[in-house]
């Protein structure tokens, strides 16, 4: 996207403001802190506050956690992290916790100057950023894609490193949380293997996800995906014309049934390539609506992550199975 002059004066002014307003509330609480203003601990809720940024992040701790903690999740189902400011409620709510737990690998992007400003009043745990790098994909030098919880077996290592921030602010519940991340870990081994044979129903030569940002990589490579989309990594880059002529040769060429839109990101680009392929003659149709970035509501049927993958892989494998 490009800005003219004035433009990028101003947006560059907010920006300024944004990270000013952000330093200042926090100042104002570590002076709260230190004459006594804001409450005591002892004088906080009965179990430990724990405030996560992502749905995603929300259901790892609740799963870890139970019934000994307290979760407040920062962004509701359907919010994009990559694009998510936080409002004054927000740092309220981030300053009162007793642990902070981020996804991590940069996926909260306007966020990450608040969290690392954080860590000097509140423990702050960004998950992701604890996982092997060899087990990463790569984007750029020393940067990875941050959609983790797309496979599985990966995101199964994550419950442990929970349980362990956990028993820091509650080294009595200790057996509690080490014993549940043992047991989610190993449902989420359990539901690995299931995804694996559904997408494995697909015809080979049909599976090719195309999406509305690339958010599916770790999906495709556990399990047996062709992964393309419309938009980077991050939802803050631009798909420009040449990105969306490029996906409609591929469509066409390959004979995709199906492109996927996402329940936290805009379908306005695959519109405008699904347009671009039936202008080729070629019927494309939407295959549904992928859980992404986030969960779905509790009436949506996907508000657990294993729910949501399991949701993601039958959408995946009836769209992409047409015909067969």
């Amino acid at each position: 996207m490009f800005f003219g002059p004035s433009k990028m004066m101003h947006f560059q002014s907010r920006q300024r403001w944004h990270l000013f307003w952000i330093g200042a509330a926090i100042a104002c609480w570590c002076w709260a802190g230190r004459v006594g203003v804001s409450a005591p601990l002892a004088q906080r809720a009965a179990t430990p506050v724990v405030v996560a940024t992502t749905t995603m992040v929300a259901d790892l701790v609740r799963q870890v956690g139970g019934m000994r903690i307290t979760v407040d999740c920062l962004m509701a189902p359907g919010v994009d992290p990559h694009s998510y400011k936080a409002t004054p409620r927000d740092i309220d709510r981030l300053m009162r916790a007793d642990l902070v737990v981020a996804s991590g690998l940069h996926l909260e992007g306007k966020l990450s100057d608040l969290l690392s400003r954080l860590e000097k009043r509140v423990p702050v745990l960004m998950v992701a950023d604890a996982l092997p790098h060899d087990r990463l994909l790569a984007i750029g030098p020393e940067l990875y894609d941050p959609h983790v919880w797309f496979d599985a077996q990966l995101w199964s290592l994550c419950p442990a490193v929970v349980a362990a921030a956990l028993e820091k602010i509650d080294p009595s519940g200790q057996e509690h949380y080490r014993s549940r991340a043992v047991a989610y870990a190993a449902s989420l081994v359990a539901l690995d293997a299931k995804l694996r044979d559904r997408i494995a129903s697909i015809p080979q030569q049909q599976r090719v996800l195309v999406t509305a940002h690339d958010a599916f990589r770790y999906f495709g490579r556990a399990y047996g995906l062709e992964v393309v989309g419309v938009q980077g990594t991050s939802t803050e880059s631009e798909a420009g014309l040449n990105d969306i002529n490029r996906l409609v040769e591929l469509v066409v060429s390959r004979r995709i049934p199906a492109v996927f839109v996402e329940t936290s990101v805009s379908d306005r680009n695959l519109m405008a390539l699904r347009e671009g392929a039936m202008a080729h003659s070629q019927k494309v149709k939407l295959g549904g609506r992928l859980y992404s970035d986030s969960l779905g509501t509790v009436a949506s049927g996907a508000d657990t992550l294993a729910k949501a993958l399991i949701a993601n892989a039958e959408t995946i494998a009836v769209g992409l199975s047409e015909g067969h």
